[in-house]
């Protein structure tokens, strides 16, 4: 027998472990439903992202986009963070198996985000807010906004920043 003769490499690939750390695909982001009165009721100071549990038909209810964050706030009690009042509404081909639409869900973070949250919402006027329900991927992820209340001065400022840039946007195209 005669020894075989180390193959040329094919062009255009290169070995595992010249290829440096595995790319993530990028995953798509699609927003179910935002909480846009929040951005007006309140000031939001630091934001981050949560995972939720979730039965199936709240999953169903929720790519059918039926979902209200109005009343909605998270609290983050003995280590455990939990969104209330967040109002999935209830799988229309669902059965007996089918959810309690206001129920208390479980929000996925880290430990030290959770302490870093406890934190904070025990200081006077701070409170855990739900800006935004989206899938990442096939997860589906909350947004939760640190906010502090504004006064009536602070929405009153609002309402002025807003109409003036609405203005300076007319003049821009000539409409005004």
């Amino acid at each position: 027998m005669t020894p075989s003769k180390p193959r040329p490499k094919k062009a255009g690939r290169s070995s595992p472990s010249s290829r440096g750390p595995a790319q993530k695909p990028a995953e798509r982001i699609l927003s179910v439903a935002r909480n846009r009165r929040a951005q007006f009721e309140y000031e939001v100071v630091d934001s981050v992202e949560a995972g939720m549990v979730l039965t199936g038909t709240e999953v169903k209810s929720l790519r059918d986009g039926k979902v209200q964050l109005v009343d909605a706030y998270a609290t983050c009690e003995h280590g455990v963070a939990t969104l209330h009042h967040a109002h999935i509404a209830e799988y229309g081909n669902g059965t007996y198996a089918n959810h309690d639409p206001v129920r208390s869900r479980r929000l996925l973070l880290h430990r030290t985000e959770i302490d870093r949250l406890a934190r904070k919402t025990a200081e006077k006027g701070f409170t855990l807010i739900p800006l935004e329900i989206y899938f990442k991927g096939p997860r589906a992820k909350v947004k939760l906004g640190l906010c502090r209340g504004k006064d009536v001065r602070d929405k009153r400022d609002t309402i002025r920043a807003r109409d003036e840039r609405r203005a300076a946007l007319r003049e821009a195209r000539g409409d005004g």
